[in-house]
């Protein structure tokens, strides 16, 4: 039996349909998490970063990766190769340096399209997340008197809000009435595939642009792309993805789900650094469409000739034909540290551990006997990637506060939830079980209750 995606918010409690599935996979108990944890293939990739510690030396129990990842150990060699380069040979380590800074993109294109599925010509490292929505946006919203709307989901991240409604103003239209939202009925906590499926089909023929999450930062929802996309261009719509929650978190097939873009960051599972540099995806159809308008700068303009100094613009095919400026070698570095380590593993191992961790997390959650949490992350392992986002009720943020007191890191966003992602390339299941132990013990004495 399997729950269906369209399930209501599920209760954490002993008899709930959800811990009955669950139940013959799993065990609560330490030695069970241990023993998981000896038998986990990839367990050793742990040691490969760096845990943040509390004041008695003990490691926190980090939670957060799905808004900075850790620190890979070895970026410090990585960065300081370009650092000594830089020292050494000044403007000549353009070319000369052990990792050329004039190729340096070029050295994580292969290892980021592995990532998200996408032909390396599809996929280029550059710029910040949201200027390469805007990039984007410039060249797939071109919107008409009949077909100008864009969809969202109602609660997606404020930047891409912002975002979007700033386009809309740019080309004269009114974001009051341009803007589509989709949310979830009354009384569920996430948006039915159905329900985007039957928007699209009925408002289509004036949509523009559809426009989402591919993992709703506050929920925790995976949004089916490809039968989005399906739905989508049967309207002759444009469709692209904000993946800052997917890429690294969920196995992406962008190439073959004929995504017409997709945008993501690469701080949080990617484990570049705070403010990492963002990455682009522009689907093969569309590398050497001219009659797409594009903001241009040189780095996008044929290698051969850049150095001609040429006034006529004349845009490299692919995804590389829309960067702007010369590689920021630096962050680049950085991330070359992670995709090196999860080109080592891949995308697929990291998958079936993180699905397997994050049913763990939801076991021992529904394990738990009180009315004040609920799960608003959807059930369906097919809707989610390692994030569940925890509701509190009739507690406030007191609940959040004591758990960070007792060692755990993870995320409260406003006004109720706690998100907590156990991160498969450096969490453990003894993680999710000391963290749910914690949980427990704060809710049994009261703690949190006003």
């Amino acid at each position: 039996m399997q729950i269906p995606y369209f399930c209501k918010t599920i209760f954490i409690k002993n008899t709930s349909i959800n811990n009955k599935l669950l139940i013959n996979m799993y065990e609560n108990n330490l030695e069970f998490a241990l023993n998981k944890d000896r038998n986990d293939s990839i367990a050793l990739y742990r040691d490969k970063f760096f845990m943040p510690k509390q004041g008695n030396g003990n490691e926190f129990i980090y939670f957060t990766g799905n808004s900075l990842g850790l620190q890979p150990k070895s970026v410090r060699k990585y960065i300081e190769q370009e650092l000594k380069d830089w020292e050494t040979m000044g403007v000549e380590g353009h070319f000369n340096a052990k990792n050329p800074w004039m190729f340096y993109h070029e050295f994580l294109t292969d290892k980021m399209a592995r990532i998200v599925g996408g032909l390396p010509s599809e996929v280029v490292v550059m710029n910040t997340l949201t200027v390469n929505l805007h990039l984007m946006m410039v060249s797939f919203y071109t919107p008409t008197k009949v077909k100008n709307k864009i969809l969202i989901e109602k609660n997606a991240f404020p930047s891409d809000q912002y975002a979007i409604k700033s386009q809309i103003e740019f080309h004269g239209f009114n974001p009051a009435e341009c803007l589509v939202e989709i949310e979830a009925k009354e009384g569920e906590t996430y948006i039915r595939t159905e329900d985007i499926l039957q928007l699209i089909d009925k408002e289509g023929d004036s949509i523009a642009l559809i426009m989402l999450g591919g993992v709703n930062y506050y929920t925790g929802q995976a949004f089916d792309m490809q039968a989005i996309t399906e739905a989508g261009h049967k309207k002759s719509c444009r469709v692209g993805f904000d993946l800052a929650h997917g890429a690294g978190n969920l196995l992406l097939d962008l190439h073959n789900w004929n995504v017409d873009f997709a945008v993501w960051c690469t701080y949080k599972y990617l484990n570049s650094g705070p403010g990492g540099i963002s990455g682009c995806f522009v689907h093969k159809k569309h590398a050497d469409n001219s009659s797409l308008p594009r903001f241009a700068g040189w780095w996008g303009h044929n290698k051969a000739r850049r150095f001609l100094m040429e006034d006529e613009y004349l845009p490299i095919s692919g995804a590389e034909g829309w960067q702007l400026s010369n590689a920021p070698i630096l962050p680049m570095a950085s991330l070359l540290a992670s995709l090196d380590i999860f080109d080592e593993v891949g995308m697929e191992k990291l998958n079936k551990k993180s699905s397997d961790l994050t049913s763990y997390l939801e076991y021992l959650l529904l394990e738990i006997n009180d009315r004040r949490i609920s799960i608003i992350t959807p059930s369906d392992k097919n809707q989610r990637g390692c994030q569940l986002s925890i509701r509190v009720k009739d507690s406030g943020k007191s609940l959040f506060d004591k758990i960070t007191e007792q060692g755990v890191i993870a995320d409260w966003r406003e006004p109720d939830v706690i998100r907590v992602a156990p991160v498969p390339l450096y969490n453990s299941y003894t993680d999710v079980f000391r963290f749910v132990e914690i949980l427990s013990e704060i809710l049994e004495n009261n703690i949190n209750s006003s």
